[in-house]
């Protein structure tokens, strides 16, 4: 039986390293089904992610697939990890308050207590160091998440400091590491 990542891609930049994480995992063996915020959209469509996943994209909570069962609780269910890449603060806040406004949040407070969560944040440096981000950060540590990254570099706002993704590559092995 294969395991199952469900990849959530939210709305930063960074977004479309995401397609390159996907098609890592994939590679790797994985089962991966990739989740999407309407804001990852507006960086990047689903096709790369349907592509390289061989997978269907889940965009929109209402998104249905065969069956009577809401895809949402149906990979919540079947995770075996939950990897969050990029993870926006707006994202961090939503999961540290538990609040299920679309698919990626629906099936992060639906996820089986069996899987993990992985987050890879992505966010200006400023953005990052705020205390409202590092409380939400600190609750979801206190919950089980682990955090890889951010990391330090130039950022695409043009500052230089942490927030960058984490190096896909890195990511892909660490989430291979917690499904061992």
């Amino acid at each position: 039986m294969k395991t199952n990542i469900v990849l959530g891609v939210t709305g930063s930049i960074a977004a479309h390293k995401a397609a390159d994480l996907a098609s890592l995992l994939t590679k790797a063996g994985f089962t991966v089904r990739v989740v999407m915020t309407a804001d990852a959209q507006r960086f990047i469509t689903p096709l790369p992610f349907k592509t390289l996943s061989r997978q269907p994209v889940v965009t929109d909570l209402y998104d249905e697939e065969e069956g009577w069962q809401p895809t949402h609780i149906k990979l919540a269910d079947e995770a075996d990890l939950l990897l969050i890449a990029p993870a926006t603060a707006h994202v961090l806040a939503r999961l540290a308050h538990g609040l299920a406004d679309d698919a990626l949040t629906c099936i992060a407070l639906a996820l089986n207590p069996q899987a993990k969560l992985l987050i890879a944040p992505a966010m200006n440096g400023k953005m990052w160091l705020h205390p409202a981000t590092q409380a939400n950060v600190a609750v979801l540590k206190s919950r089980g998440a682990e955090f890889i990254g951010p990391d330090e570099g130039m950022l695409s706002c043009g500052y230089e400091g942490v927030g960058r993704l984490w190096p896909v590559e890195k990511i892909a092995e660490r989430a291979a590491v917690l499904l061992r």
